[in-house]
């Protein structure tokens, strides 16, 4: 319950969380950012590390009036090449372990999860991929999803590229160029409330649709276990 207090004010706050990053580690910043970025795409377990408004925030610090010694462009090239490396690494991982990793009662591995964006998957195909980039949750298991379905690996790789440049750049820049307008900057946790309920509302709704939709997962869990 503390880890999720912690999560949520980190989230609530982070223009000030990293602020303080950007002033104890400085150019380790970078480093940073690469990692969490890389860990939210590239592993299943980690659907609740920030990632929108991560971006967004650094976007809008970098941008900011006290000097970070950040430079824009090199942020948007590591963080770019940390989610597609991450959702590479997703994929590879989805394609070696399969579905069975997803429990009814598991808490972060939940079942819904995987049936979420099979759907999503299914409805969407290779684009699901690209379109998940901007979806918490969806944008973790979706590459796994794929690696489980055995995508092509040419065809999944070039949604991926194209997702994680525009997910990278439409974030972060949009921070850089919109987080300094006064509105925005003096109603920051507001705004950073705003892009949580509108990328979340998708799963919400998902989740929902799940509850009354049992059986048509386990018949989805089974299937890809009789695969395997």
């Amino acid at each position: 319950m503390e880890l999720l207090q912690q999560l949520i004010d980190f989230i609530l706050h982070i223009d000030v969380h990293l602020a303080e990053i950007v002033n104890e580690y400085r150019t380790w910043t970078y480093l940073i950012l690469f990692l969490i970025i890389f860990a939210e795409t590239g592993f299943v377990v980690t659907p609740f590390l920030p990632g929108d408004s991560l971006l967004f925030a650094m976007g809008a610090l970098i941008a900011g009036e006290h000097e970070t010694g950040l430079n824009i462009w090199i942020m948007l090239i590591i963080l770019t090449v940390a989610a597609i490396l991450g959702n590479t690494v997703n994929y590879k991982l989805g394609s070696v372990l399969g579905a069975g990793v997803f429990k009814e009662k598991n808490k972060i591995l939940k079942l819904k999860y995987y049936h979420q964006s099979h759907e999503f998957f299914e409805k969407h195909g290779g684009k699901a991929i690209m379109l998940s980039r901007f979806l918490p949750i969806f944008r973790t298991i979706a590459p796994f999803v794929a690696g489980i379905a055995k995508m092509p690996f040419g065809r999944f790789t070039y949604y991926n590229i194209i997702g994680g440049v525009a997910w990278i750049f439409a974030l972060l820049l949009g921070g850089y160029l919109l987080g300094q307008i006064p509105v925005i900057k003096n109603n920051f946790e507001l705004v950073i409330i705003f892009i949580a309920v509108v990328t979340f509302v998708p799963a919400i709704w998902a989740a929902i649709r799940s509850r009354f939709q049992p059986k048509k997962i386990e018949a989805i869990i089974e299937g890809e276990d009789t695969k395997a």
